[in-house]
């Protein structure tokens, strides 16, 4: 006899609430697990809202929307950052729906939440997926444009035009990589003749100004700053270390798929008990172009972005991972065939269960007991709230003005700037980064010099001391982290820049 259980059951006949559970579960599992365990925002989150405050059309770290949007939800939150935490589970939550809506549309809704689960596991949508910037924005609009460019080349729905060019504006808005992922697309719809009448009408003259009005302030922008060259080629001397960066970029893609592997061969029916009979999952037939649509998005954007980042010398893949490995798991969904069967139902259940738990676990097993094991910073234990309202009020007491700036160590004046008044940080040793700020400004309006203190002296670094000649350094601070363990105290040498009289 046939047995399937109630997860089976509901992906049959429920498979929009399965998707729904699923999603929203593991939205809220990374909401909670960095407000209850992080101190301190982790990654460059807090260097995105030190450039989204400022709200400049465009900066060296690229297109604005990103760190205007992470700056709209640090203010809606009450200066917390639950609600960053919320935006960067938002993106999540509107990529898979987008994921879950293009494999609807290809493989039926019960191959659809299937193709959700599997994706879900992928660990690029796990514990990075907090550290919000645009390789995070950049993931649900990717996922919208496939799903909306889907439509128009492969199901000729003219509605989905304006969607689309909204899409691609925000996307040319969100990441520098957007004109190299709009190429792909783009090159498929003119590979293939039944694409390509889709792209003859008016349609794509009125999504192309659309386009146009949502890239312009930015476009010009680039044009007045003169940042359209490209970061150089390796010289033949580079080129042994480069290609092992994109065979290492490479290889962090295929263990992030490790998860979606593990599932595949747990359920090989060969090595099934005898005479078991698995319930199964059917699909209707695939489209012949739905199938080359899928698989080429699966396939291209990984090896094309890890070539690409390995050329340019970048530390991740163009476009981030969660990005080319959108389609991964609906590719193994393709590839599987009309029917699949469910063998070893529990233990499936388990492991993807263990799998979704597993980035979890890390986290909180990094945060609270390696700082008892290693003398090794947990970025992420720094007390960042304490420090920004220690040298804010400090400030204010000396010169009875809020803190205008920050500098000095820029992992810590990024911190500091998250302090209610929100001051403007400042990065001394690349000023031009930082041009909402120059020297001349810090100097005549004031602000806090910091850095890591080596001894009870405070003595500030030679290269601070050269930019900022005229400081006096205080006694130096020192903080508790969130779990001190082995770590040796938190100590912060300081210096206040008085403003100048008028």
């Amino acid at each position: 006899m046939r047995f399937a259980s109630l997860i089976v059951e509901l992906i049959r006949a429920r498979p929009l609430l399965v998707f729904w559970l699923v999603v929203c579960a593991q939205a809220l599992l990374w909401i909670l697990v960095p407000t209850l365990f992080y101190a301190s925002p982790p990654g460059d989150v807090a260097v995105v809202l030190a450039y989204g405050r400022e709200y400049q059309v465009g900066t060296d770290l690229g297109p604005p929307l990103a760190f205007w949007l992470a700056d709209v939800a640090y203010r809606a939150a009450g200066n917390h950052m639950i609600g960053v935490y919320a935006l960067a589970q938002l993106c999540f939550v509107v990529t898979f729906y987008a994921l879950f809506q293009l494999a609807r549309a290809v493989v039926g809704p019960q191959y659809a939440v299937v193709a959700v689960l599997l994706t879900s596991t992928v660990t690029a949508f796990a514990g990075s997926g907090v550290e919000f910037g645009p390789l995070i924005l950049a993931r649900p609009l990717w996922a919208l444009v496939l799903w909306h460019g889907w439509q128009v080349i492969g199901q000729h729905r003219r509605a989905a035009w304006f969607a689309l060019s909204i899409e691609i504006g925000l996307l040319l808005l969100t990441t520098v990589a957007a004109p190299a992922l709009l190429v792909l697309p783009l090159a498929f719809a003119l590979a293939n003749a039944r694409c390509r009448r889709a792209l003859v009408s008016l349609d794509t003259v009125f999504a192309l100004l659309v386009i146009a009005v949502l890239a312009l302030p930015y476009g010009v922008w680039l044009l007045r700053a003169d940042q359209f060259a490209l970061p150089a080629l390796p010289t033949t001397a580079e080129l042994g270390d480069r290609a092992l960066l994109g065979l290492k970029l490479f290889g962090g893609l295929a263990i992030s798929l490790a998860g979606i592997a593990l599932l595949a061969v747990l359920n090989i029916g060969r090595f099934a008990p005898k005479h078991h009979d698995a319930p199964m999952i059917a699909r209707p037939p695939v489209d012949p172009l739905a199938r080359q649509f899928v698989y080429v998005f699966a396939l291209v954007p990984p090896i094309v972005a890890s070539i690409a980042a390995a050329v340019f010398g970048l530390g991740h893949v163009v476009g981030g991972p969660g990005v080319v490995l959108l389609l991964a798991g609906l590719a193994v969904m393709i590839l599987i065939g009309d029917v699949l069967y469910l063998h070893r139902q529990r233990l499936l259940r388990s492991a993807w269960a263990a799998l979704i738990a597993a980035p979890a676990v890390v986290v909180i097993f990094t945060v609270v007991v390696q700082p008892w094991l290693s003398r090794t910073e947990v970025p992420t234990s720094l007390p960042a709230k304490q420090m920004a309202q220690f040298f804010a009020d400090s400030f204010e007491r000396r010169t009875g003005k809020p803190l205008p700036a920050v500098a000095g160590d820029p992992q810590l004046a990024s911190l500091i700037a998250l302090a209610p008044s929100r001051p403007h940080l400042f990065l001394d040793a690349t000023p031009a980064r930082t041009p909402w700020v120059t020297q001349g400004d810090f100097d005549r309006n004031g602000g806090v010099v910091v850095w890591r203190a080596a001894d009870t002296a405070g003595k500030p670094p030679d290269d601070i001391a050269q930019r900022f000649p005229g400081i006096v350094p205080e006694l130096p601070r020192g903080f508790d982290r969130m779990i001190s363990g082995r770590q040796p105290l938190l100590r912060i040498g300081w210096a206040i820049v008085r403003p100048k009289a008028p």
